[in-house]
């Protein structure tokens, strides 16, 4: 069977891709990780049957997360990397079936028996599974819909553990949730999983949100440099600040530059990384622009995590991957032994051969706006909101991508009236932070917090004007949500807005194909979600 897959916003927007995906990856790769959620599910099933008050088995948690976090859009390509996740999986789902064993049922589904180690079989089996064997879409919809929440919780789970933030409680809740959708079919309590998921998103982002400000400090406010130098440069994309902060250490008066790109941009914010004076600046826009931008930086290329698309031969010989990314036939930075850092070596030794990077824009923009900033000038932005020089917010957070229809996130910055907020995370950004919006009280009009995991900051700046204001209803707050999306972290904020009360979100360009079912449209109503389209 071929692969079908409708998670991104690119899908085909009336039949889903088959054959091959518009992010890029190959049918093979597609059926691999339709497997390896299909083993996930067993193992999450057979965790799940553990004995009341058993601690939550973390290796399983994170195996979860881990693999996960790789089947999201644009993260990992390499089919062999899903071979040795599946290879995994199962040794831990066997284990965790042989503990359970009196708690399962007599009769255990696919997905807790199935077994193999040969290659060829298991990608046999690849092409039996995939989300067609729910027969009923509107299950299916709803099914999905918390999956690919789970996804983007996953990731934020894997970046705090890479700084040894762990929360056994939401690796428990990520366990609980997948495997009660392995198995429920009512379309009523398919809908409470999925706020549910949203529920676990706060936390998951809460989490991360910690990890990061006791690792690198509060973020700040601080302008980013959009121009380049003169020395040869290392391009760092993705979001995985502790790969950039191991590969500055390493190219400290080394004579090399290095660069963020996309949803690294934030890492300027933090004190940690600011204090290495060669992270020069921002170099290029969002991810999907990485095809020109890649070529004309000159320089090595470190790929940390999503999104990487289809490797183009004018970089090929100058990108590497490390932690969930991967691509075939690129080389791939390992993880180091615990206490240790990653070697990056070969990305070192290839830069001092490149020339510099081509500059392609100039200038600065502020950013750093985050809940801790905003808390901190808190009075301010009230005095501004009660004189009528802040009238409203508008949140434009999320994803970036191709579709020519995101046009209108760069169009409704520019028509928004002058005392209009616009509060932002994620590489969204790209279509507006660059305007000339202009300034309210000494603030930016656009307020950009970071990753599109500081959308927790948002969601706290909005609540804090709900206590700040003493407005009872959160619906009542001068807030709109104008959210665009594009791979799966974006669907489980989206879910996180709903489960906080929120109504009249709107998400775009596109309304998400595995939402256009009857239950889909159901929910949609039910929470007051609509479509910018």
């Amino acid at each position: 069977m071929h692969m079908y897959c409708y998670q991104c916003q690119e899908t085909g927007e009336k039949t889903g891709c088959r054959y091959h995906g518009a992010c890029g990856k190959t049918d093979e790769t597609a059926n691999l990780q339709d497997l390896l959620i299909h083993v996930l599910k067993g193992i999450a099933v057979c965790a799940e049957a553990a004995p009341s008050g058993r601690p939550v088995d973390r290796d399983a948690g994170l195996c979860i997360a881990r693999s996960l976090y790789a089947t999201i859009t644009n993260t990992n390509f390499d089919p062999d990397r899903f071979v040795t996740m599946i290879r995994e999986g199962l040794q831990i789902r066997n284990r965790l079936r042989d503990r359970h064993r009196p708690s399962l049922p007599p009769s255990l589904h696919d997905m807790v028996t199935w077994d193999e180690t040969d290659v060829w079989r298991l990608r046999q089996k690849s092409m039996t599974v995939d989300i067609r064997n729910t027969p009923s879409e509107d299950v299916r919809s709803l099914r999905e819909l918390t999956t690919y929440a789970l996804k983007g919780i996953s990731a934020y789970v894997v970046h705090a553990a890479v700084n040894d933030f762990y929360d056994d409680t939401l690796l428990g809740a990520v366990i609980r949730l997948l495997a009660a959708i392995a198995r429920e079919e009512d379309e009523s309590a398919l809908g409470d999983l999925a706020i549910e998921a949203g529920r676990v998103m706060i936390d998951a982002m809460a989490l991360l949100d910690r990890a990061n400000t006791a690792v690198y400090g509060q973020p700040e406010a601080v302008p980013v440099p959009l121009g380049t130098r003169t020395r040869p440069g290392i391009l760092v994309t993705g979001h995985d600040l502790k790969d950039l902060v191991e590969l500055l250490e390493q190219t400290a008066g080394t004579g090399l530059d290095v660069y963020t790109h996309s949803e690294m941009w934030a890492a300027h914010y933090y004190p940690a990384l600011r204090r290495h004076a060669h992270l020069v600046g921002n170099y290029g826009n969002a991810w999907w622009m990485q095809d020109f931008e890649f070529a004309s930086f000159n320089g090595p290329i470190l790929v940390t995590s999503n999104c990487i698309v289809p490797v183009q031969d004018a970089y090929r010989h100058r990108i590497f991957t490390t932690g969930a990314a991967g691509y075939p036939g690129i080389p791939h930075i390992p993880d180091a032994p615990a206490g240790q850092a990653k070697d990056f070596g070969a990305l070192i030794r290839l830069a001092h051969r490149c020339p510099p990077p081509q500059p392609i824009e100039q200038g600065r923009v502020v950013g750093g706006f985050t809940h801790g900033f905003v808390s901190a000038h808190l009075d301010r932005v009230l005095n501004a909101v009660r004189t009528g020089k802040i009238r409203r917010f508008v949140v434009m957070g999320g994803c970036d991508g191709r579709d020519p229809r995101r046009q209108y996130f760069t169009d409704l910055a520019r028509s928004l009236p002058p005392e209009v907020v616009i509060l932002t995370a994620g590489c969204a950004k790209y279509r507006y932070i660059k305007l000339p919006l202009g300034d309210i009280a000494g603030l930016p009009r656009v307020l950009d917090a970071g990753q599109c995991n500081d959308c927790y900051s948002l969601v706290r700046i909005a609540l804090a004007l709900q206590a700040a204001l003493g407005i009872d209803d959160v619906n009542d707050l001068p807030i709109d949500f104008e959210l665009a999306w594009y791979d799966q972290k974006a669907i489980g904020i989206i879910l996180s807005l709903l489960k906080l009360g929120f109504r009249k979100v709107r998400m775009g360009p596109t309304l998400p194909l595995f939402l256009q079912t009857g239950a889909g449209r159901r929910f949609m109503d039910r929470y007051g979600l609509g479509c910018t389209c």
